[in-house]
């Protein structure tokens, strides 16, 4: 598959929006490789915190993120970051990687090696990535860009849900405050708010979405 055959879609958006379950449904019904960005920030956060690196150190964690030799994986059409063939896949979720990953993505070059290692992802083939830059700062020239929302109270039912007690709205305000690639609804979003929608709703929004943009592009059908 040449590359200009592969297709990005982007999904922006706030913590608790659905971005992930979302994401996963959309790249599963297509077909595509689904990568959770997130998910990326947070094995380089349980690094620093494994190995002891003072996370509010940004030349450490620099320096860190430049040595740590993550390398991408495709393990069931999920691409992910491994250290040394190992995926913290519990340890990323925990209260501490939780309260610690802000402060490890707000640096700047911890940023752009995201950024190339995220659009290394491509190479593996059609994907949905799910974050909170995709659409602004990874693959802004991809015509297919999703900006997810809910209420506040919504997403923080939804993170209790899950058994995680996150201060939402101050997660939001970081996000979007940071210096470097701040969540912003990109040009050309499709906005959608999963407030009061299941998960089989709002993805249907999205493929039907996605569907008219491939046809318009002449692209694989999405149907």
């Amino acid at each position: 598959m040449d590359s200009t055959d592969k297709v990005v879609i982007a999904v922006d958006g706030t913590s608790g929006s659905g971005k992930s379950t979302n994401s996963r449904l959309v790249a599963s019904s297509l077909g595509f490789n689904y990568v959770d960005t997130g998910a990326m920030y947070r094995t380089l956060a349980w690094y620093c915190l494994d190995r002891g690196i003072d996370v509010n150190d940004e030349d450490a964690v620099s320096s860190t993120v430049s040595t740590w030799g993550a390398q991408l994986a495709e393990r069931d059409h999920a691409l992910r970051l491994e250290v040394d063939g190992y995926f913290p896949e519990k340890e990323i979720r925990t209260a501490a990687t939780s309260a610690v990953v802000s402060a490890v993505a707000s640096y700047p070059a911890v940023r752009q090696w995201m950024k190339d290692i995220q659009r290394k992802c491509l190479s593996f083939g059609s994907m949905v990535m799910e974050g909170r830059d995709i659409g602004s700062n990874i693959f802004p020239e991809t015509p297919i860009k999703f900006y997810m929302d809910a209420s506040l109270d919504e997403r923080e039912q939804r993170r209790a849900a899950e058994g995680v007690i996150e201060d939402l709205a101050e997660r939001d305000r970081r996000d979007s405050q940071r210096k470097a690639n701040p969540l912003v609804v990109s040009d050309g979003a499709a906005l959608i708010n999963t407030s009061g929608l299941t998960p089989d709703q709002s993805s249907a929004m999205m493929l039907e979405y996605i569907k008219k943009k491939l046809s318009e592009q002449g692209g694989p059908d999405a149907s």
